[in-house]
């Protein structure tokens, strides 16, 4: 149980920070935030030495036992490690935000209490065993990056970004919702355990493609795989810890992860081999060729976050190759896995320490275009050298730890060349060379990020402040992050054992008993090997074309911005602005008489044509009981009191007909045997005649003016529609049954199920819960809305008082 509440501490503190930020405005609220992250790290750390020799970790905490479905952690070695990244980088996150945010200028409770909030859902997706619940924290990582994208929403372009990346991502995700249901139809099951295990029962049902490739949608869309990856450069306009922590270690690999999970079921498949593989490699190439186009440091760090994210997902294609080939413990390919994983923690530090520098330059010179920047060497020498490692680990330099896990990645692309199995033999022979060609492009963006910075013209005219090297506070976590890449390179196998075998046994469980019987032993030298020349040809090409850089980056103009998917997406998002903007002036009038005169046309096309589709029409007074004068009486009055209320002259009678309506209805109520019911509706008419009265003032004076109304025959084919419909309805629902009546369910079990002995308070409290929670629901977003448009007039009305 303790386990599963782990995921929840981020959420729970987040309720607390409104009120710190509050109470204690001497202290930066982050100072008390950062505790959440680090104190997690420590727990989630002591897991580390058992996890390592194999063991896992299962709690559960029942959530709606009755659909079965529950909030389950799982902590093998894949969810322990980005538990530990989303943790451990999360505290350095929020450490160097301490110093980049302004305590005085900035809404900090707003900004910590999206980014607990983010925590906690990260935290539930990665240990998440049960589907449904993994979708939950999946869609709650797309809410909340939402709000962290646009923490600056008084800028056009975060709320252009943030409402751009969480339709992509919530597009994929609805997808991917998809697909879990169908694993569910096929398995029985919600668990991804016991989906792993029924396998072979899984591959054959005709469900099985559709999943796939519904699942692929969801983890493709998160990681801005190609051709979803527009939403991320776009994403940038979030500040910058929220750059370093949901671009290089957090949400985009979510998608990473899911795929991870998802290969011991998915990987007998053709299609999940070729598509993980493909769509990686060609977002690799296309991430990495745009990144040496873009101007602004974080448009650099953005494209090259989705060639290196493209990057392991073919890693992860690759690993999935080795669920069918014999003996592939004795082959190459046992490296795409290791070398994905490994490379994900790579990843995690050399790109958070480049995007904590971008900001920091962004912080100190105040611009963040490279075409502006230049000679800063000299002048922020320890951000250089932060900013020198990274790239060059980015690049696949040695010592740098991407250089070790860059040459897993040129192995595994060979091995593909020489796989035999689903025509890898024939397009799988273009792999390795997009792998290379992609590489050599991301040589050249990674000194583009660097040289261009640090060193060329020192241009302070262009700058906004005079420069000057950060405060140690905002560099800490960036020389951190950097420490570690530095580190890795020399104790890779420490980080291998400890870190990387256990995930790689959760992503091929079946070739692994153990983590200790995976036999992979990294080492900075491994021989003549082909990859070794790649590598020497990706330097040698790389330095001379980044050299001749200004020569040849003028071809990115060559591609028209009219041909791009951004521009794709933006003719979209307009043409569904002006169409639908012009379909809604259509019916939306103004007039409550044209309002009512389409939704009765609709619910009549609608209940006629079920009632003729389902042959419902039928009619039968067999059974029914005599109608006595009185209920004629009650009849008659209903009628008279109806059409009074609709032609009356005086405010007063048209209240007083209204309330006889309703009355006569209660009557009616207490005639059939229904108390509750009759009880209900005179308190109800009571208090709605007494408000009527109250308000009777305000009430519009009727009789000052005489309207005369034409007779329409639209408007008289309708009402009498209406009453034909509610008639047939009537005389129908008495004559036959479709369906058995579920009234009788409720009866036998409303005290046994629901504990209650009044059957419509239990009904409505109970069995149609979900109703009255989506109606609070409603009522709560109809409030904010209300609420946030109140305090918009209020702020339009101060900021009018302070011009004048």
């Amino acid at each position: 149980m303790l386990q599963v509440l782990y995921i929840f501490i981020p959420m729970l503190a987040a309720i607390l920070v409104p009120f710190l930020y509050k109470s204690i405005k001497n202290i930066h609220t982050g100072w008390f935030v950062l505790a959440v992250p680090a104190t997690l790290a420590i727990i989630y750390a002591s897991y580390i030495a058992k996890v390592a020799k194999g063991e896992v970790f299962l709690a559960a905490l029942p959530w709606i036992p009755s659909l079965d479905i529950s909030v389950i952690s799982y902590l093998d070695g894949l969810s322990l490690l980005f538990s530990l990244l989303i943790t451990g980088i999360g505290s350095l996150v929020v450490l160097y935000s301490i110093f980049y945010l302004d305590k005085h200028k900035e809404k900090l409770h707003n900004f910590y209490v999206y980014l607990l909030l983010f925590m906690s859902a990260m935290l539930g997706v990665v240990q998440s065993d049960h589907l449904i619940t993994l979708y939950f924290f999946w869609e709650l990582t797309s809410i909340s990056s939402f709000l962290l994208i646009g923490y600056w929403y008084t800028r056009d372009a975060s709320r252009f970004g943030a409402l751009k990346s969480m339709l992509i991502t919530v597009g994929g995700g609805l997808m991917m919702l998809g697909g879990f249901i169908l694993l569910y139809l096929m398995g029985g099951t919600y668990s991804i355990r016991e989906l792993i295990v029924i396998v072979p029962d899984l591959v054959d049902h005709p469900l099985f493609t559709w999943s796939l490739v519904l699942l692929l949608f969801g983890a493709f869309t998160k990681s801005a795989q190609f051709p979803f990856y527009i939403w991320l450069p776009d994403a940038m306009e979030a500040p910058t810890p929220v750059s370093a922590y949901l671009h290089s270690a957090t949400m985009v690999k979510a998608g990473i992860y899911l795929v991870a999970r998802f290969t011991p079921i998915f990987a007998v498949s053709e299609l999940w081999v070729w598509l993980v593989t493909g769509v990686g490699l060609v977002t690799l190439f296309w991430g990495s060729f745009f990144a040496v186009k873009q101007t602004d440091l974080k448009g650099i760090l953005a494209f090259s976050t989705v060639s290196q994210l493209g990057l392991i997902m073919s890693l992860l294609g690759g690993a999935a190759v080795a669920f069918h080939v014999n003996g592939a413990a004795d082959l190459v390919f046992k490296f795409a896995a290791f070398a994905a994983i490994f490379h994900l923690i790579n990843h995690a530090t050399f790109k958070g320490s480049l995007f904590m520098i971008a900001g920091i330059i962004d912080h100190e010179t105040g611009t963040r275009d490279i075409r502006k920047l230049g000679g800063l060497m000299s002048i922020m020498p320890l951000s250089f050298t932060v900013a020198a490692i990274g790239s060059f680990s980015m690049a696949g330099l040695p010592p740098f730890n991407g250089f070790l896990s860059k040459e897993m990645f040129l192995s595994a692309m060979l091995a593909l060349n020489e796989f035999e199995l689903f025509g890898f033999d024939t397009w799988g022979a273009l792999f390795p060379i997009i792998a290379w060609i992609a590489s050599i492009f991301t040589f050249i963006y990674s000194f583009y990020f660097v040289f261009r910075t640090f060193t060329g013209q020192y241009k302070p005219e262009q700058y906004a402040r005079k420069p000057h090297e950060a405060p140690i506070g905002m560099l800490i976590s960036p020389m951190i992050l950097a420490a570690f890449v530095v580190i890795i390179f020399f104790i890779p196998n420490l980080i291998g054992d400890t870190f990387v075998k256990p995930a790689v046994q959760a992503i091929q469980p079946f070739l692994y008993d153990s983590p200790s019987a995976i036999d992979i032993h990294v080492s900075a030298w491994h021989g003549l090997k082909p990859e070794l020349f790649m590598t020497i040809g990706i330097v040698i090409i790389g330095v001379l074309l980044f050299v001749a850089l200004p020569k040849w980056q003028g071809l990115y103009n060559l591609f028209p911005r009219s041909l791009t998917f951004n521009n794709a997406y933006d003719k979209i998002m307009h043409g569904l602005d002006v169409g639908l903007n012009r379909f809604s002036r259509l019916y939306m009038t103004g007039s409550m008489r044209h309002y009512l005169l389409y939704m009765f046309s609709g619910i009549v096309a609608i209940v006629i044509g079920t009632l003729f589709v389902k042959d419902a029409f039928s009619i039968s007074f067999e059974g029914a009981a005599p109608v006595h004068s009185y209920e004629i009486i009650l009849i008659i009055v209903l009628v008279i009191g109806t059409a009074t209320t609709i032609l009356a002259k005086s405010r007063l009678t048209a209240i007083i007909g209204l309330g006889s309506v309703g009355y006569t209805v209660a009557l009616f109520f207490v005639i059939f045997n229904a108390p509750d019911l009759a009880l209900t509706q005179l308190v109800i008419e009571t208090i709605s005649v007494a408000l009527f009265l109250l308000a009777f003032y305000h009430l519009p004076k009727l009789g000052k003016r005489e309207e005369r109304m034409r007779f329409q025959l639209n408007r008289a084919i309708i009402s009498i529609a209406v009453g034909a419909m509610v008639t047939l309805i009537a005389l129908s629902a008495h004559s036959q049954k479709l369906i058995p009546s579920i009234s009788k369910y409720y009866e036998e079990t409303v005290y046994s199920l629901a504990g209650g002995g009044n059957i419509v308070n239990v009904i409505l409290v109970d069995y149609r819960g979900f109703d009255t929670l989506f109606e609070i629901t409603v009522l709560s977003i109809a409030g904010m809305a209300i609420l946030a448009m109140i305090k918009l007039r209020m702020n339009r009305k101060e900021k009018a008082h302070e011009n004048k």
